[in-house]
């Protein structure tokens, strides 16, 4: 907090504004706008590697893989999010600890579901209980991150198995006439030319995406919806130095603000790469350049 905020009581407008923007509480306002960027940082191209593994298993000639693909993407579309959301968490969660315990406890002789309870050895616990503040919170964040790809991985292998299919089958054709393999024609041919049909797809889902981040309070970790309605209620003066009414409709304003330019920002670089991807391409996007270029 700057020096001359010791007496708030004494400050101009101004002033008081500026000691009370850069509370504490305030400073876990902004590390949690950190923490979405970066959540979505991480996300967007995890869930992209979900995805592609999924719509390849999905095209797969082997019968049971092609069954994982298409099942993983059916049942994860068809559940509510926020089911999945909560269910991941303690599925993934209880799942790691189960192997750390058969690793690390092979003596345990006590049944590790008992009624309702999960109970496991302590050196099977994640995190350890004497874990530094610094490692729950990481933990947290991990779990979130993961369950995050997952969801959202089973859509993008969605959008990506229609790219693929998209793709001019002839130009498989060709490839395969050229004497190229299965797997080559997979990498050179359909993989590269699927990205322009697949990037208006995945385009909205990063949109949701970005919407869906005020789910990480249902994940354990505290976002920026959390921290703006926390701020924004009435504080009452017996217990900060910085009393104010009902502010919420002035925070959650701010939300929109930065949401609505994180979109615009979004649509300006998801326009740009269209553009790139287009070049040369047998769409309509890539014809309009050529007639531009003309």
């Amino acid at each position: 907090m700057f020096s001359f905020c010791t007496d708030p009581e004494t400050l101009s407008s101004f002033r008081w504004l500026a000691c009370y923007l850069t509370t504490g509480k305030h400073a876990n306002l902004y590390y949690s706008v950190g923490t979405v960027l970066l959540l979505l940082a991480i996300t967007a191209p995890s869930a992209l590697l979900f995805g592609f593994i999924g719509a390849s298993a999905a095209r797969s000639h082997f019968w049971p893989i092609s069954w994982l693909g298409k099942g993983y993407v059916a049942i994860v579309r068809g559940v509510p999010d926020i089911a999945f959301f909560l269910f991941f968490v303690i599925a993934l969660d209880q799942a790691f600890e189960w192997v750390r315990h058969k690793i690390k406890c092979p003596d345990w002789d006590e049944p590790i579901r008992q009624g309702n309870d999960f109970v496991v050895c302590q050196a099977a616990k994640l995190p350890l209980g004497d874990s530094p503040q610094w490692v729950h919170e990481t933990y947290g964040f991990f779990l979130a991150v993961l369950t995050f790809s997952i969801v959202f991985g089973a859509f993008a292998a969605n959008v990506l198995f229609g790219a693929m299919r998209a793709v001019p089958h002839a130009q498989l054709e060709t490839a395969e006439a050229y004497g190229m393999s299965r797997r080559q024609t997979y990498w050179r041919i359909l993989v590269p030319q699927m990205w322009v049909y697949a990037l208006p797809g995945l385009s909205n889902l990063w949109m949701v995406l970005t919407k869906a981040t005020p789910l990480l309070f249902l994940l354990g970790v505290e976002d920026i919806v959390y921290w703006a309605r926390e701020l924004g209620a009435t504080a009452n003066p017996r217990f900060t130095d910085y009393p104010h009414g009902d502010w919420r409709m002035w925070y959650f304003m701010a939300l929109l603000v930065f949401y609505l330019g994180l979109t615009r920002i979004s649509e300006v670089l998801l326009e740009r790469l269209m553009q790139k991807l287009s070049h040369g391409q047998a769409t309509t996007g890539g014809e309009a350049q050529r007639k531009a270029a003309a």
